[in-house]
């Protein structure tokens, strides 16, 4: 697999690291004591507007997630709550912990879509969180791990720069733990 890149054009940008962890708390609180990156935002059982794994209509997943930022990387825990399959799942077993993707955030989603599906590969899951778009392309067989692409919108956008401003002025103890959305 090769994703065809033009010279003198930036290719694309890996802005997050993602790993999927069984307990969320006891991962941010592990994430924060051993790396020092916080705070973290968490997104308490995601509601999706529409979701497909490997092609077939699903409505049987259930999963929090947690976002922090170091610098210019964004570091996201994923627990998944429910136990059927899932892109998730597809490379890490319930019960373990570990590495799961990249994440492209693109203005041109569905031709960084396509140039990853010519290539071969298969979306593991397609999603719609509220108006944005995201994919899970499974890339495992190539590089071990999985690409997500996340379709660049006015309010991802803002939420991404919440998170990183936070980042950049948190004193490393106030407000470890923060609801990305409070009610």
């Amino acid at each position: 697999m090769s994703i065809s890149v033009t010279p003198g054009v930036p290719g694309p940008h890996l802005m997050q690291a993602a790993f999927i962890v069984e307990d969320l708390d006891a991962a941010i609180d592990a994430w924060i004591r051993t790396t020092g990156i916080g705070p973290f935002f968490v997104v308490p059982h995601i509601a999706l507007a529409e979701l497909d794994y490997r092609g077939q209509p699903s409505r049987d997943l259930d999963f929090s997630v947690a976002l922090a930022q170091s610098g210019g990387v964004q570091v996201e825990l994923i627990q998944q709550h429910s136990d059927g399959p899932s892109a998730y799942r597809d490379l890490i077993a319930k019960g373990q912990q570990g590495f799961h993707h990249f994440c492209i955030y693109t203005s041109d989603y569905d031709a960084t879509r396509e140039r990853y599906l010519a290539t071969g590969a298969q979306s593991a899951l397609d999603g719609l969180f509220g108006e944005v778009r995201f994919c899970y392309i499974d890339t495992s067989p190539t590089i071990g791990c999985m690409i997500e692409l996340v379709e660049e919108h006015p309010l991802e956008s803002a939420f991404f720069a919440r998170v990183a401003e936070a980042a950049r002025d948190w004193d490393g103890v106030t407000d470890p733990v923060r609801l990305a959305f409070p009610a």
